[in-house]
């Protein structure tokens, strides 16, 4: 009797440590390659904690544009949590049949949406891709999941709503306040939020790679702190860090045509990173937004022209 007590004791003990803590915390800063090779390398005490694994390695793949390998091996047999994310991958591999594929998801995914935080994610994540905003957070607040709080959070920063942005802030911090996706989106909100609030984002971004290591989505949080507080040469060198882990990240570019302006860099100098941006990105809001003003800048100077030919023929 002692044994078997002895033996459940230990089951409930190994039932309580999360096995693929670092895996998670590295997926969530950025650092997709050492996920997938942390994830390799973690022994599985338990064996439902497989398909959470599985999960994060493909989310990790799919981060780094490798939808083939996530396409390929994932089957029709496979868990749904899985199956989603080959949806999700194909969805970015052919994006003129996103319509096809979000009826796929509706017709044959979307009843899962309540039980299944995996599946609510891969769903946002179309829809958010899609411009499809006000459907993204529809779905993302049918479950309280951590990660289903960060990502709503994320949209309503980017909409300028930092009043709901903090709600779904204070709902992360009643749940599990030392998360580390509590701790990055206090950052988020932080820096949204600016002014005094900007040093506090700093210290919580340095505690992380101080933590875990840094990654180029941190080194672009700490440039966004430096280049709003004035800091230009400090966000130069982040920045600079954030090229040499990954020349193509479109954040990056985005930050350092900003910084460029701020630096008095030569012309040729943005016009690299904004190059490399339309030929890499053109799918960003920031290239959408900046074509949309390209064209009205096009179109008022044609009508100028325009008027100035008329009269001088007058």
């Amino acid at each position: 009797m002692a044994v078997v007590n002895a033996h459940s004791s230990q089951i409930q003990q190994q039932s309580d440590v999360d096995e693929l803590f670092d895996v998670k915390n590295l997926f969530y800063i950025g650092n997709f390659q050492q996920c997938i090779n942390e994830a390799q390398k973690v022994k599985i005490v338990l064996l439902e904690t497989k398909l959470e694994r599985d999960v994060f390695v493909y989310k990790a793949y799919i981060a780094q544009k490798k939808y083939k390998i996530v396409i390929d091996e994932i089957s029709e047999k496979s868990p749904v949590e899985l199956q989603v994310l080959k949806l999700l991958s194909e969805f970015f591999v052919s994006p003129n049949e996103k319509q096809n594929i979000l009826q796929t998801y509706l017709d044959k995914f979307s009843v899962f949406e309540n039980e299944n935080h995996h599946v609510v994610m891969a769903a946002a994540t179309i829809y958010i891709h899609d411009d499809q905003f006000e459907n993204a957070l529809q779905v993302l607040h049918r479950n309280d999941h951590l990660e289903c709080l960060s990502v709503a959070l994320q949209i309503y920063i980017s909409m300028s709503r930092i009043d709901l942005a903090r709600k779904e802030l204070k709902k992360m911090q009643e749940k599990d306040e030392d998360s580390l996706l509590t701790q990055l989106a206090q950052a988020w909100v932080n820096i949204a939020m600016g002014r005094d609030k900007l040093e506090d984002a700093y210290y919580i971004i340095q505690e992380i790679i101080d933590k875990y290591g840094s990654s180029v989505n941190l080194l672009n949080c700490q440039a966004v702190c430096y280049i709003v507080q004035g800091k230009y040469e400090e966000a130069d060198s982040a920045l600079q860090e954030a090229m040499e882990k990954d020349n193509n990240n479109p954040d990056t570019l985005i930050n350092s045509i900003v910084l460029s302006a701020h630096l008095n860099k030569p012309s040729e100098v943005t016009s690299r990173y904004l190059m490399q941006l339309k030929e890499s990105h053109f799918n960003t809001g920031f290239i959408k937004d900046l074509n949309i003003k390209e064209n009205e800048f096009n179109e008022l100077f044609l009508e100028y022209e325009t008027k100035n030919i008329l009269e001088i023929g007058v």
